[in-house]
C-alpha cells in the first residue's frame, strides 16, 4: 500500500497504475480531505473535485483498491454543510473501498486557517462535527465501503458499511446531538494524534 495525494496520479494512467498493482501495490491510500473546491481552494490544498475524481477512477479501473480520508471541519462553520454534501458527492463518484474521517485539527494554531478563509475560518464545536457528519451520511450512496470514524480525532467512534449501515450510523449521530451524555464520547485528553 501507500499513501498519495490525488495529483501524484495525474501523470500516471490506468496501465501504470495496473502494472504496480501487479508487483503488489493494491492499496492506495488517498487523502482527498474535502470534495469542496472552495474548501480546497482556501487551503491550498492544490486539489479539486474532479482531480480528486479522476485519481479514484483511474484507481478502480486499474483493478486497485482505495482508502480515502475525508476531514470533518475543514471548511468551518460557515461552509460546513457544503464541505460536508460535496465529499459525500466525491466518494459517491469515486466509490472508495474504505472510507475514513477525521477530524481537523490545529497543533500550530489556526493562523494559517484565518489566512486562506479571509480571517473569517471559525472551527467547528463538537456539536458542529456532529452535524457536519450528519450532513454526509444523509448524502452519501456508496454500494459497499467499509467506512471507519474511530481514528484518535474524533469525539464519536462510528463503523460500518455503507450504504448497508447508513441509518445505524444516523441514528448514533443523531442521537449524540439530539442527547447529549447519552452516547460514548472519546474523551479531550484521549484525542491527542
Amino acid at each position: 500500500s501507500s499513501y498519495c495525494l490525488p495529483r501524484n496520479l495525474k501523470n500516471k494512467s490506468v496501465n501504470d497504475l495496473a502494472a504496480l498493482r501487479k508487483m503488489g501495490l493494491d492499496l492506495f491510500y488517498v487523502g482527498c480531505e474535502s470534495g469542496d473546491d472552495l474548501v480546497l481552494d482556501r487551503v491550498n490544498k492544490g486539489e479539486t473535485f474532479e482531480s480528486s475524481a479522476e485519481a479514484l477512477r483511474k484507481i478502480k479501473k486499474a483493478g486497485s483498491r482505495s482508502s480515502v480520508m475525508i476531514l470533518n471541519g475543514m471548511g468551518g462553520q460557515k461552509y460546513s454543510e457544503q464541505h460536508a454534501k460535496n465529499s459525500a458527492l466525491l466518494m459517491n463518484e469515486g466509490q472508495p473501498d474504505y472510507l475514513a474521517t477525521l477530524v481537523v485539527s490545529f497543533p500550530m494554531g489556526t493562523q494559517r486557517y484565518q489566512e486562506g478563509f479571509g480571517g473569517e475560518f471559525e472551527p467547528l464545536n463538537q456539536q458542529g462535527l456532529f452535524q457536519e457528519m450528519v450532513w454526509l451520511l444523509e448524502t452519501l450512496d456508496l454500494e459497499n465501503t467499509i467506512f471507519r470514524s474511530d481514528h484518535a480525532s474524533n469525539y464519536l467512534v462510528l463503523k460500518g458499511v455503507l450504504n448497508r449501515d447508513r441509518e445505524r450510523l444516523l441514528d448514533t449521530v443523531r442521537q449524540a446531538l439530539k442527547q447529549p451524555g447519552s452516547v460514548p464520547l472519546r474523551p479531550e485528553w484521549m484525542r491527542g494524534l
